[in-house]
Parts: C-alpha cells; sequence; structure tokens
C-alpha cells in the first residue's frame, strides 16, 4: 500500500507544478526526495513511508510564489494525505515538516524533535547548495527579473519570513543571505558531510566570480575562507 501511495503522491506532485520556475519544480522535488532517501540509507534510520511523502510534498505551494502565505502548503498536502487513507498521526507529522522545513530567511525556525524532519530538511538544504543550489539561485533571479550583481546594495539580515521573501537584492547576496549559512544548519552527519562539499564549491564560484567582474571579493566572502581554514 505504501509503494501506491507514493506512486499517487508522484504523480499529484507532478500535476501540481507542471509550468513551475525551474528551481522549484517537480525536479528540484525529485532530487530532495532521492537525497532523503540517501541520507536516511546512510544514517540508518527514520520512517521511509514519512520521508517520502514529506519530501514529495514539501513544496507544493513555495511561500515566494503565494504573497510568503506560509500555511498553503501544509494544507495542500495534509488534504491530499487525508484523501488517500494515510493516517493521522503520520499526517500531522508530516504536516509539521512541510510547514517548517524551509529556510524562511533565517526567521522563525522551528526545530521539530524527529529525524525525518531532520532528513527531509537536510536533503531540502543540500538543494540549495553546491553547483544545483548556484542554477536554482540565478534561475530564481531570472525568473524575478532581479540583477544579477550589484555592489553598491549590501546585504541584508532580513526582520521576518515575508521581507525575505519579497526582497528585490541582487542575486549574488542571496549567497550570502541564505547558501553559504546553510553548511552550519544541517542536523545529520551524512548531510553535513555531503554540505561541506557543496560549500566549498560555492566559494570557489564566487571567487571566480570577482575576479571575472574586477572586483576584490567583499569583506563578507574573505570571512567565509577565513573560518574555513581556520
Amino acid at each position: 500500500m505504501s509503494d501506491a501511495i507514493v506512486d499517487r503522491s508522484v504523480s499529484h506532485v507532478k500535476k501540481i507544478l507542471e509550468g513551475a520556475e525551474g528551481g522549484h519544480d517537480w525536479y528540484h522535488t525529485e532530487r530532495v526526495w532521492k537525497t532523503a532517501l540517501f541520507v536516511r540509507e546512510k544514517e540508518g534510520q527514520g520512517d521511509l513511508l514519512t520521508i517520502e511523502l514529506a519530501s514529495l510534498l514539501h513544496d507544493i505551494s513555495d511561500p515566494k510564489f503565494n504573497e510568503g502565505d506560509e500555511e498553503a502548503g501544509h494544507l495542500l498536502a495534509t488534504g491530499f494525505l487525508a484523501e488517500q487513507g494515510v493516517d493521522n498521526a503520520r499526517i500531522e507529522h508530516i504536516g509539521q515538516i512541510i510547514r517548517n522545513v524551509s529556510y524562511k530567511g533565517g526567521q522563525g525556525q522551528v526545530e521539530i524533535d524527529s529525524i525525518e524532519f531532520r532528513i527531509v530538511q537536510d536533503a531540502d538544504r543540500l538543494d540549495a547548495m553546491g553547483a544545483v543550489g548556484i542554477a536554482r539561485t540565478f534561475n530564481y533571479g531570472g525568473y524575478k527579473n532581479l540583477p544579477i550583481y550589484d555592489p553598491t546594495v549590501p546585504v541584508t539580515e532580513y526582520e521576518d519570513s515575508r521581507s525575505y521573501y519579497r526582497s528585490k537584492a541582487p542575486t549574488i547576496n542571496h549567497f550570502y543571505e541564505k547558501l553559504l549559512k546553510l553548511k552550519d544548519l544541517m542536523n545529520t552527519a551524512t548531510g553535513r558531510a555531503l554540505a561541506e562539499d557543496r560549500h566549498a564549491f560555492m566559494l570557489q564560484f564566487l571567487e571566480r566570480f570577482y575576479r571575472e567582474c574586477h572586483q576584490v571579493p567583499p569583506d563578507h566572502l574573505r570571512q567565509y575562507r577565513r573560518n574555513e581554514t581556520r
């Protein structure tokens, strides 16, 4: 029965995400799903069905695309799971994961005391790092018609999640506002190991970016580099 529910969830998510922005489409969900399964295998723990369903349904209504509504995705997912006959305890757990999995500009972060939450959150955060994370970041910036780089716009620490979702800052700023912070926010040993490699690649990319722009890397990038060499 669990395989059938997973299959129906895949079909449901693919339908919902038709035409979605490329960084938050079905292939993002598929990567998170597969990464979560990999992390679970390495960690040797976590309820498989909960992890699969939470991974598959975690991004069916991203707040960035619905005026910052942080409840829509949770409600859509739990409603779908109820229709599939999933037990109430698992639905509640999955709903908690979906409601709290995203970064939200670092604001209002809630940790759920379950290995399933930790695994799914690590998988989602890993997809915002490394080569894929870089590609997704610039795709979203293009989708929102944001400038790639403007050295006159400072890096911002957002007061709340809605301000973060509505940001018009250049795409390069997003590395400092989110991507480079993720390594230190991983939950599992497997997630931390994967994040180290992806984090290092992003630092290399940024150094090359500034060099090609004939710019000296800003202090905040040099600070990350100093922290890495300690």
